[in-house]
């Protein structure tokens, strides 16, 4: 039987805890020195129960609120009924034969924050954010072997000990999949490996925007992709009929990688770009050598370090897409997109509206993409809706 530990509620904290506010901050408890990674928890203000949790420390918070119902055990039937509903809300994708690869489970949105799920054709991917919520895996893995047809499970722990990723074979059971694992969004073949570490080779929150460059905005255009990793966008927008593709990214995998990606899908990797180089010397050798694009995609990390250059999304945005202004033609598109969660759109709109200003230039925003609906985020914790993506026409 876990543990069960009662936890107090600093005054502060107590009300935005019991508006729905799933994640728990250290600062909100009183105390908490000694508890065990996975204790069950439950928080009260004084002697009114606000909701049960697990605890679990990781770089947001020490743990999670997983049911307001103090009577309600966090058993295998909790983790059964949390995962059975949250595939129901994916029924149709389940069926989409353009489409098989999505996420199944996405934290605190489907109930259980700390915990991620992503179908990979037939196999799944368990992502752990923390040493607690990995406490209940035979829970969780028990759940998706009773209740779907699972070819295999991978997984993935995303807390670090000292400093460092965990890096183990990361099979768990069923049978072991053949890489690349091929799969498909809209009809966009993807090369996979659920093997290799924490990232398998395409990012599936941005199954929506890549639809919308191959079907909307690729065709007879030149592209910039930069922080390209396995290069899906300069895949869509080849798919989508794009002249040329441009893909700059620093990591010396990414070329291997992004060749791969385009051979799966048949375009001939010998008519594209792939450079292995820091985006922001990129930029700079674009502007000395005056080339510009019709399109310009833009899909920084929250935060990265090269050599020369220290980017963080929520300070160097704005010179970011003052770089990407210099070098995008008249009428042309650039795509700019962030996953940081420490702003939201709006802000991210005001990094726009900063560069523009900056270069005293004109521009329209055109669309907008926030997560897609297999990302299921809850209203009362804005900062999981984290991903933000603004097509902008430089107009002058």
């Amino acid at each position: 039987m876990t543990k069960t530990t009662r936890l107090n509620v600093k005054k502060d904290f107590a009300k935005i805890l019991k508006s729905g506010f799933p994640l728990i901050s250290k600062d909100a408890i009183t105390a908490y020195e000694g508890i065990q990674e996975g204790t069950i928890i439950e928080l009260f203000d004084g002697q009114q129960f606000i909701g049960k949790g697990y605890f679990g420390v990781q770089n947001k918070g020490i743990g999670w609120i997983l049911t307001r119902k103090r009577d309600e055990r966090l058993d295998q039937s909790f983790f059964d009924q949390r995962l059975k509903k949250a595939f129901e809300r994916r029924r149709d994708l389940f069926i989409d034969e353009s489409t098989t690869a999505f996420r199944v489970f996405n934290g605190e949105g489907d109930g259980i924050g700390g915990l991620t799920i992503d179908y990979y054709d037939g196999y799944y991917v368990v992502s752990w954010y923390s040493e607690g919520i990995y406490t209940f895996k035979k829970q969780v893995i028990d759940s998706l072997l009773s209740l779907f047809d699972v070819k295999g499970i991978y997984e993935k722990k995303r807390f670090d000990v000292k400093g460092k990723y965990i890096e183990d074979d990361d099979f768990v059971a069923g049978e072991r999949a053949t890489f690349p694992l091929i799969v498909k969004q809209n009809d966009i073949q993807f090369a996979t490996y659920l093997n290799e570490g924490a990232m398998v080779g395409v990012f599936l929150d941005q199954r929506e925007v890549r639809n919308t460059i191959k079907n909307k905005y690729a065709k007879g255009k030149h592209v910039l992709n930069t922080f390209s990793y396995t290069g899906a966008f300069s895949v869509a927008a080849a798919l989508g009929g794009a002249v040329k593709t441009t893909s700059v990214d620093l990591a010396n995998r990414s070329k291997p990688k992004t060749i791969e990606q385009f051979q799966v899908n048949g375009i001939d990797v010998e008519a594209q770009d792939i450079i292995v180089e820091d985006v922001f010397n990129y930029f700079h050798y674009a502007v000395r050598k005056k080339l510009s694009f019709d399109m310009v995609i833009l899909d920084p990390p929250s935060f990265a370090r090269s050599k020369k250059h220290t980017f963080s999304a929520g300070k160097d945005y704005p010179a970011l897409l003052e770089q990407a202004i210099a070098i995008t033609k008249r009428d042309g598109i650039i795509i700019a997109s962030s996953n940081c969660s420490t702003f939201g759109m709006n802000k991210f709109k005001g990094f726009i509206e900063k560069a523009f200003k900056a270069t005293k230039g004109k521009y329209k925003i055109i669309e907008e993409y926030s997560l897609p609906s297999d990302f299921p985020t809850m209203k009362e914790y804005k900062e999981g809706n984290y991903l933000k993506v603004v097509f902008i026409q430089k107009l002058g």
